[in-house]
């Protein structure tokens, strides 16, 4: 058994390594853990730092145009792809056409619609030419013969009056209708015997001379298309001659209308 004075060294050597422990372990305590207000001061830098850098960014952005209206949803940069024009001008990236649609015919209705304007109304027709022969023995080979099979006119009468025909389709859809054009001698001897005072005497008729015709009654009986043809038959230079209306000194025929022109170049009235 020990005795009290051997156990004595033992203790203190004991204690003095404790005290040595607790020492080492005060000296390791972190600066944060000090008590106090400054153990806070590093964090509040930090984040100061940061606050001020989030709201440094978007003002500097606004700033570089001078408009300062940038905003932190701005985009970063420009418009990134294709723009309009390049859209426009590129090529086609369709799908090709099969062979048998690419070989379908196609039907150009532009051209199909202007080949009814396009169209020579009198082929062939020559304004400038004048028919040798007299009153009703006319070259039958030098008229020109109108929309309706067998009937003929000087060329310039005719032309003039094609030219009123076509006026007169495009606003009532249909040809004018003729009684009768150029008459020759006989057939103006046949009608003074079978009309009287309907008919000029053989020899003087301006249908002789290829420059009169007489109207259908169903253009004398309509007065919307009677009215349209008085009015616009003298721009095409035809015009019932006041001889031929009510109380104009000769027989009363509203279907009969002169080439205005021709009649005058032949001393008419």
């Amino acid at each position: 058994m020990e005795s009290q004075e051997s156990g004595t060294p033992v203790l203190e050597s004991r204690r003095a390594r404790r005290e040595a422990q607790q020492g080492t372990r005060r000296s390791r305590r972190s600066p944060a853990q000090v008590p106090g207000s400054h153990r806070w001061a590093p964090r509040m830098a930090v984040l100061g730092t940061l606050a001020a850098a989030t709201i440094a960014m978007p003002l500097s952005a606004g700033a570089e145009d001078g408009s300062g209206g940038g905003t932190p949803f701005d985009a970063d940069g420009g418009p990134t792809g294709p723009s309009a024009l390049d859209l426009a001008t590129a090529g086609s990236t369709a799908p090709a056409v099969s062979e048998s649609v690419a070989a379908a015919p196609r039907v150009d209705r532009g051209a199909a619609a202007s080949r009814s304007y396009d169209r020579e109304p009198l082929p062939g027709c020559d304004p400038e030419v004048r028919p040798s022969g007299t009153n009703g023995n006319l070259d039958q080979h030098a008229l020109c013969e109108l929309w309706q099979p067998g009937d003929f006119l000087r060329p310039d009468a005719a032309v003039a009056l094609s030219a009123l025909n076509e006026a007169f389709r495009a606003n009532f859809g249909r040809d004018l209708c003729l009684v009768s054009s150029y008459r020759t001698l006989s057939t103006q001897v046949s009608l003074k015997g079978t009309r009287g005072a309907f008919a000029a005497r053989p020899g003087t008729s301006m249908h002789g001379w290829g420059l009169a015709i007489d109207l259908c009654s169903i253009e004398t009986g309509s007065r919307e298309v009677y009215a349209w043809l008085n009015e616009n038959g003298p721009t095409y230079g035809w015009a019932n001659p006041p001889w031929a209306k009510r109380g104009g000194g000769g027989a009363y025929e509203p279907w009969h209308f002169e080439f205005t022109q021709g009649v005058e170049e032949m001393g008419g009235a």
